[in-house]
């Protein structure tokens, strides 16, 4: 049985309480929220805070407000299982619902939240095992040592983006407000997130991620995700694709937005791809097109499951699938009651 290290419990009530925690401790605490990833890597060694700052405590963490109509503010404890479930979130952002829909099992979908989805760590076949196995290898550069052994050579950490829900955000053109002692800054989700495997969040340790912000939908706006894994029923992505696209009349593209998760250390955008569908007609022609340019900037490593070979060779039938999907919605959607 693997058991958790020794570390102080700080339980605030107020936002600020905990931001004033953070900025006191410095990089030595952790943030839990749902603690379904923190406390899993603290028992692996991955993450060793010696104090853990927790912000179940915090009611307005937990509000929700918005409609389809305004857009939606959700409160970063707000747990997957609500967003899976809510048929509004459903009708109006199904890239979201879908994506909070296939997060693990339901009974960790009950505890794990949004905010702690979006700063999920990063993961690696060399990094997520026992703390014995890592230290038989010399551990890696991403805890305790200085090699990748994805790619020794190599002078960064190689380990991928692991959240479902970041590239259906970035995708929807989602922004997060974070707080701390000294304020507020509201950025895009896309841009929580940096290129390293160990850095990769743009989030200081001094900030709390408190709030999520999705764009309410543009008349004829569809998105959709798909997501790869070995266990259907409840593994982390090694491939995940989020589109959404806004359709006119005849059904032609007027806009698209496209983001690829399991694949780098970030979301990646598949900028060339989206560009290349408007002014076209989701069609098969076009779908295959653009399948093909997801799929070159889908370059996985040898660093999660499956072969290498076979997950690029999968990434253009993922992508396909994803775009497929913007088609099964009515153009319009109804709006819910």
């Amino acid at each position: 049985m693997m058991r958790l290290p020794r570390f102080r419990y700080l339980a605030p009530r107020s936002l600020a309480e905990a931001a004033a925690a953070l900025a006191d401790l410095g990089p030595e605490a952790a943030v839990l929220a749902g603690g379904t990833d923190l406390f899993p890597n603290m028992k692996r060694r991955q993450q060793t805070p010696g104090t853990v700052v927790a912000l179940r405590g915090i009611a307005a963490l937990r509000d929700r407000s918005g409609d389809p109509e305004r857009g939606l503010t959700l409160g970063a404890l707000t747990h997957l299982s609500a967003l899976e479930h809510d048929r509004a979130v459903a009708l109006a952002w199904p890239a979201l619902a879908s994506a909070a829909s296939l997060v693990a099992t339901p009974p960790l979908r009950n505890m794990a939240t949004i905010g702690g989805n979006l700063c999920l760590d990063t993961r690696c076949s060399y990094y997520d095992q026992s703390h014995e196995w890592r230290a038989a290898i010399g551990y890696c550069m991403k805890k305790d040592g200085d090699v990748c052994w994805v790619a020794p050579g190599s002078r960064r950490c190689w380990a991928v983006s692991s959240s479902d829900t970041a590239p259906a955000l970035c995708a929807l053109g989602a922004e997060v407000t974070l707080v701390s002692r000294a304020g507020e800054r509201r950025i895009a989700v896309s841009d929580l997130y940096a290129d390293d495997g160990i850095q990769h969040l743009t989030r200081r340790p001094d900030e709390i991620l408190a709030q999520v912000h999705v764009p309410a939908p543009a008349s004829g706006e569809r998105s959709a995700y798909v997501k790869l894994r070995r266990r259907g029923s409840f593994d982390f992505p090694v491939l995940g694709v989020a589109v959404r696209a806004r359709l006119g009349a005849g059904g032609t593209v007027e806009a698209a937005r496209i983001f690829v998760g399991g694949t780098g250390s970030r979301p990646q955008e598949a900028r060339a791809a989206a560009e290349l569908l408007v002014g076209r007609v989701l069609d098969d022609d076009a779908i295959r097109d653009a399948a093909g340019l997801i799929a070159h900037i889908a370059k996985p490593m040898q660093n999660t499951d499956f072969t290498l070979s076979w997950r690029k060779s999968v990434a253009r039938e993922y992508a396909a699938r994803a775009l497929r999907a913007l088609t099964a919605h009515p153009l319009d959607l109804p709006r819910p009651p």
